[in-house]
């Protein structure tokens, strides 16, 4: 008797999402959960908004959800052999407030309620500053069965919160296939409008300062520059706007790339001989697509991640001592392109076999789902 492929649930990712690196989330849980439960697997995705459901998981469907045995969230997830959760790649904590990690830990607990084995896949872990956020983080984690960290300190943050055994993985972009290089630009740019119009993570005038600055000094050298939006129509924070004003402070017109698709920004990246972005994913999809980048980081994530794969080209925008512009300009004055192209395959190598474990920890709860 041929056994039904395993239908997967990825919470918190959308493939058709404007933020290319929620997209990111999508195809690399997705190549993970194949990779550990066959290539016949159905792998579909729910994220806060309607996407690729037709169904919310915002806080209103929360609260009908709570007031009925069917309601639309669980109705949706019940459809599902496992539930594997991304959280949002970084949402697991209360930075972001305390709305939206508890949309995401109830949801966790409808898993748990109908019993359905849940998965925590690779994912930042924390911070959490408030007393209710790592109460709920604790009651939350007990109901897991799985947790994967991406990075060492994620998993030690864990262990605070009394998850003992957490396995140690990467992230999934480096689970997608590498384009093949067409070497026809020079330095990509990402500009963050997260960072462009808001002070929530660094103080924007000094950000926007510091690329006009960066894009002088590097048509002062003589490079050619090309801007990417990594997040399209995304309202308030999309690049598109930042990139806009970008080009109207330096007083020149770039090359620009809106992209449409995931594959249109990794064959961009792929192109290029370097990547300076403001935005995480710009920079790890750099990286996966063998060229180097230099991240100009602005929360927790950025660091422990890129140190555990072995990449240290990484500006904390947090840190009054650094000069992003004025050290960047330095890197790049000083850096051979070809060891820089050595660096990225040995990253790429680490990073992927960061990713067989967590794979492995999938392939048990699969063998666990077909069982019951």
């Amino acid at each position: 008797m041929t056994q039904a492929p395993l239908r997967i649930l990825v919470l918190w990712a959308d493939s058709e999402s404007g933020n290319f690196g929620v997209r990111v989330l999508a195809a690399g849980m997705a190549e993970i959960a194949r990779a550990a439960w066959g290539h016949n697997a159905i792998v579909e995705f729910q994220d806060f908004a309607v996407g690729d459901s037709a169904v919310s998981f915002g806080a209103r469907s929360v609260v009908r959800d709570i007031m009925r045995s069917d309601g639309p969230i669980k109705a949706k997830m019940g459809q599902y052999d496992i539930i594997l959760d991304s959280g949002a790649g970084d949402s697991f904590t209360d930075i972001y407030g305390l709305k939206r990690l508890s949309i995401i830990i109830y949801a966790r607990r409808v898993a748990y309620k109908l019993r359905i084995p849940l998965v925590l896949g690779p994912q930042t872990i924390g911070p959490f500053r408030t007393l209710v956020g790592r109460w709920a983080a604790r009651s939350s984690l007990r109901k897991v069965e799985i947790v994967i960290a991406r990075d060492r300190r994620s998993a030690k943050y864990a262990h605070t919160l009394g998850k003992s055994a957490v396995g140690i993985s990467t992230d999934v972009v480096f689970a997608l296939s590498q384009p093949a290089p067409d070497k026809q630009r020079d330095v990509v740019v990402n500009v963050s409008g997260l960072l462009w119009f808001g002070d929530r993570h660094v103080n924007s005038a000094a950000y926007r300062d510091e690329l006009v600055k960066l894009v002088r000094g590097l048509l002062e050298r003589g490079r050619q520059v090309t801007l990417l939006a990594h997040v399209v129509a995304a309202g308030a924070d999309d690049d598109v706007y930042a990139i806009r004003d970008l080009k109207r402070a330096v007083g020149e017109d770039f090359d620009t790339i809106v992209p449409a698709t995931l594959d249109q920004v990794r064959s961009v990246l792929s192109s290029a001989n370097m990547v300076i972005g403001s935005r995480m994913h710009a920079c790890l999809n750099a990286l996966s697509a063998g060229t180097p980048a230099i991240a100009w980081a602005y929360s927790r994530k950025f660091g422990p991640l890129m140190r555990d794969i072995g990449w240290n080209l990484v500006l904390d925008l947090t840190d009054p001592s650094i000069n992003p512009a004025v050290d960047t300009l330095a890197l790049l004055d000083s850096l051979s392109q070809s060891d820089l192209e050595l660096d990225v395959a040995r990253v790429q190598k680490n990073a992927r076999e960061r990713l067989m474990p967590a794979v492995a920890l999938l392939q048990k709860v699969g063998v666990d789902a077909v069982a019951n």
